[in-house]
């Protein structure tokens, strides 16, 4: 019995695409267009919904482009066909024996061929051989040339304009505002210093304006969301620093912080000038991102300062004059090697101060790494439960979506993949059976509540 269970949760039913019910929809409408007409169970109703089905496509202007090429392939293989017919009828020698008809046949495929590249049209040449063979296959059985031509024609014609009629309406659709989409702004961006392509921002931004509840994901500060998305109005508020804050973008307030402890905090930065090693120190104290040094700067650490002071919303300071209970996380910039060994060298203490660490590759930056150390529950799953119980206080049905790319490297087109994918889970077909992401595990318990400002 416990097999047999295992098996019906395993069962996944794929969704019911809104290209698949349009499609059977056109085919539907040919079918009875020619049984209005009085034909049933014939060739041509067939050829028809045929016709429909291959110029249905994802989208209208698909749709359009490929009912353009049928046409120009039906016109010119039904013209050929035509042509071909009388020329049978009328010289009578060319059609004494089945060897040469089928010569003819098939120099007459070779007109069409070439009549379709002729005029450009290279996509329709296919077709247009098809719908030649179509009409002369018969061939001597025919008694009206010009009727035949001029039912491929009409075939073609029914099938082609009901597919586009029939694209051309947009299937009832439900948008659900109560979904929250968790978005990495690494499947967004190359890095923190890259610029958001423009067709990705164009999408963003119409799924914030239809009232999608995206939240962003970042490594960083919220400097490189201000940056790039000043005019959007965000609908959720964001996780940045890894998980170490949740920053409302529209008010440019922190709602919560998860500082570091300031006995753990003052323990780190001994240990680490006792290693003689610099780092920066990142701070929140009133809705600001003060960033403190300790040493002196590196060459890594100076390429990295002089691009980030320009930013207008972090502020860098020279001095080292903070209180250890603003402390969000503290980062040291060097090879990976060195990066490695001082976190190997602090590891045994980390669990007991209430640490983590994590090592990343440093953008902007070649062969550089840096190594972060934040508080232990200052993460991104912490903080993604946390959002939701505060969403959940206004409404109690808010679910959680994980849209995480599966590819490691960032592309244009994955980044405009899962923002395609997001819109169609944020605003589904009432034909959906089902959503493609599972709903994600509930917080866990052992963490402590975030404080909150």
């Amino acid at each position: 019995m416990k097999k047999r269970e295992k098996r019906k949760r395993m069962i996944h039913w794929p969704p019911i695409g809104q290209r698949i019910v349009k499609t059977s929809l056109a085919v539907t409408l040919c079918l009875f267009f020619y049984l209005w007409r009085g034909y049933q169970g014939e060739s041509m109703p067939a050829e028809a919904a045929i016709t429909a089905i291959i110029c249905m496509q994802s989208c209208v202007q698909d749709t359009r482009a490929s009912a353009l090429n049928r046409l120009a392939g039906t016109m010119i293989g039904a013209l050929c066909g035509f042509v071909f017919l009388l020329l049978m009828l009328m010289v009578p020698v060319l059609n004494r024996t089945t060897p040469i008809l089928y010569m003819m046949m098939g120099l007459g495929t070779l007109v069409s061929l070439y009549s379709a590249v002729l005029i450009r049209k290279q996509d329709a040449a296919g077709l247009a051989a098809i719908v030649f063979v179509c009409v002369v296959i018969a061939f001597p059985d025919i008694a009206d040339p010009m009727q035949q031509a001029f039912h491929r024609i009409l075939d073609v014609l029914v099938g082609t304009m009901t597919a586009l009629l029939v694209n051309a309406f947009r299937l009832p659709r439900k948008k659900l505002p109560n979904r929250v989409f968790f978005v990495r702004m690494q499947d967004l961006a190359e890095d923190q210093f890259s610029r958001f392509a423009p067709a990705v921002l164009f999408r963003l931004q119409n799924l914030y304006q239809e009232g999608a509840k995206i939240c962003l994901i970042s490594e960083h500060a919220p400097a490189f969301q201000a940056s790039q998305l000043n005019h959007v109005k965000f609908t959720v508020p964001l996780i940045v620093m890894d998980g170490a804050a949740l920053y409302d973008a529209n008010e440019n307030t922190y709602l919560s912080v998860s500082y570091m402890d300031p006995t753990s905090c003052r323990w780190l930065i001994k240990r680490l000038q006792n290693m003689n090693v610099s780092f920066f120190v990142y701070t929140i104290h009133r809705d600001r991102n003060f960033i403190y040094h300790h040493g002196s700067l590196s060459e890594r650490e100076h390429q990295l300062f002089l691009q980030l002071k320009r930013s207008p919303y972090r502020y860098y300071l020279d001095d080292d004059h903070y209180s250890t209970s603003d402390v969000v996380y503290l980062k040291i910039i060097t090879s990976k090697d060195q990066a490695e060994h001082i976190q190997n060298v602090l590891q045994p203490m980390m669990e007991k101060m209430k640490l983590r660490s994590v090592i990343r590759v440093q953008d902007g930056i070649e062969n550089s790494y840096s190594l972060y150390f934040y508080a232990v529950h200052a993460d991104v799953d912490y903080a993604r439960a946390h959002l939701i119980r505060l969403l959940r206080q206004t409404d109690p049905e808010i679910e959680m979506y994980n849209m995480f790319s599966r590819n490691i490297c960032y592309s244009e087109y994955d980044a405009i993949k899962l923002l395609k994918t997001l819109g169609r889970e944020y605003e589904p077909s009432v034909f959906k059976l089902h959503h493609g992401f599972p709903e994600m595990q509930p917080p866990r318990q052992k963490c402590n509540p975030l404080p909150q400002k």
